[in-house]
């Protein structure tokens, strides 16, 4: 069953993959049809011809190879007389041409995003709601109602933004003998007092502990740890925690089975932490808010011995209603997020941010695909289908998007060349342009198999991200 289940998967993400490539093509084909321009060839998928039939002047074909497609052109990529050519047809005509590729491809992300976005029960706001016990940004200034707009710079405009700038966000050292980090430590001391309680009632009591009583734990570590949060010098914090440790061991008389003592805040040289200004809006102003703390924590051993710092959402927000307003709203705001993502992402690989082995080609994507299938499966068979719907939608919004970036055989080299031509009146030298976009094609297609090769052998040495 389970490899049935596995090869459905693969299928839906084939079809979903050509069903993308599709939408591209479609979007230069039918705007060529509709300019004059002739199509010699439109095809769906690459390498040797499986079938195909003619009709007009168009050769129809599915390839054999589900990996591309493409819309062949009259004097596209080469000269011609012919009146009909690509090249012969005014220059606002080619611009729409060219760009309507793209232009599907974001519809193409809507609509698969809306698929995702409407079997949502709510949708998450950007409007702090609560803090998590060991919260370390509610000791950096963040408080309950705050509607976070900007991290860093970057506009949040959704929970997707929020998500993005905080993974993104720059881990740095910050003062260890702050109060900040000082309240931090208190609150995690505190988190870890109440969660070894609960891993020690059965030996404790010979019983497993009751819901009644987690409920009561949550309870007073939420409070204590807000009034760690609070405190506003270091011997106050440390009083709270004290008391919260006396609430906490008193509970169900959990003290007379075990000693407890209060840890000691030793203040060590160095603290790296995840951290960014804030520019929220709070009683209707904008407040900024310098160097916010987010929790940050090694997930294991390995990752501590190898000083690899992780970050989380230390805060809970508000939900928003679902209703047909918020669903065309939250679809439309996460498929522009997803595109300002994608763009956003790109300047920080050449800034440095992300390195070569980030960067995946077709292998790559096609084991994420594979990986977020699993991850779904865990849960049902429709979920592992939406994770493949939503980085499906990501796929082609990332095509659209790299595909209108000003490089030569890109969509968008080829429109800085037609933008050219319509600012001076005259074409540039068409064996030029031919000249530029070949070069341009060759250095995309090593790029592509480089990546490539690294994606392969990241999956012989097991080093793929996710795995």
């Amino acid at each position: 069953m389970q490899i049935i289940i596995t090869i459905a998967l693969i299928i839906i993400g084939v079809l979903l993959f050509e069903f993308i490539i599709f939408a591209h093509e479609f979007g230069h084909f039918i705007t060529a049809k509709k300019s004059g321009v002739q199509v010699n060839e439109f095809a769906l998928g690459m390498g040797p011809k499986l079938f195909g039939f003619k009709k007009g002047e168009t050769q129809y074909s599915l390839r054999l190879f589900p990996v591309g497609g493409y819309c062949s052109m009259e004097g596209e990529d080469a000269e011609s007389d012919n009146p009909r050519a690509f090249t012969n047809a005014k220059v606002w005509k080619r611009m729409i041409i060219i760009v309507a590729g793209a232009f599907m491809n974001f519809i193409v992300g809507f609509l698969l995003m809306f698929i995702v976005v409407v079997q949502q029960p709510y949708y998450e706001s950007t409007i702090v709601d609560g803090f998590s016990p060991a919260s370390f940004s509610a000791n950096c200034g963040l408080e309950e109602g705050d509607e976070i707009v900007d991290i860093g710079g970057y506009s949040i405009w959704n929970a997707k933004d929020l998500q993005f700038a905080v993974q993104t966000m720059q881990c740095k050292n910050v003062d260890p003998s702050s109060t900040e980090v000082y309240k931090e430590d208190c609150a995690v001391e505190t988190r870890n007092a109440a969660q070894s309680i609960v891993d020690g009632w059965k030996d404790a009591f010979g019983e497993e502990i009751s819901q009644e009583t987690l409920a009561e734990i949550n309870t007073v570590l939420s409070e204590e740890c807000r009034k760690i949060n609070h405190a506003e010098t270091k011997e106050d914090a440390y009083q709270a925690l004290k008391n919260a440790f006396d609430r906490l061991y008193a509970i169900g008389g959990y003290s007379e089975k075990t000693d407890y003592t209060y840890p000691e805040i030793k203040e060590r040289d160095e603290r790296v932490r995840y951290t960014s200004d804030l520019t929220v809006i709070r009683g209707g102003e904008k407040v900024k808010l310098d160097g916010v703390q987010f929790y940050s924590f090694y997930q294991s051993q390995e990752d501590a011995d190898n000083g690899k710092v992780s970050v989380a959402i230390d805060f809970y927000v508000k939900p928003i209603e679902k209703t047909f307003g918020t669903v065309m709203q939250q679809t439309v705001s996460q498929t522009v997020t997803m595109a300002k993502t994608v763009w956003q992402s790109l300047i920080m690989l050449v800034q440095g941010r992300f390195s070569f082995n980030d960067l995946s080609g077709p292998v790559g994507i096609t084991k994420a695909v594979s990986v977020v299938a699993s991850e779904g499966l865990k849960i049902n068979f429709m979920s592992a289908v939406n994770n493949i719907i939503f980085i499906m939608a990501l796929i082609t919004i990332n095509l659209g998007v790299v595909n209108l970036l000003p490089f030569p055989a890109l969509d968008g080299g080829r429109f800085v060349f037609l933008l050219i031509e319509a600012i001076i009146r005259r074409p540039l030298p068409r064996r030029l342009e031919y000249i530029v976009n070949g070069v341009g094609l060759v250095i995309l297609l090593l790029f592509i198999a480089v990546i490539s090769v690294k994606d392969v052998w990241q999956l012989i040495t097991g080093t793929f991200p996710g795995m």
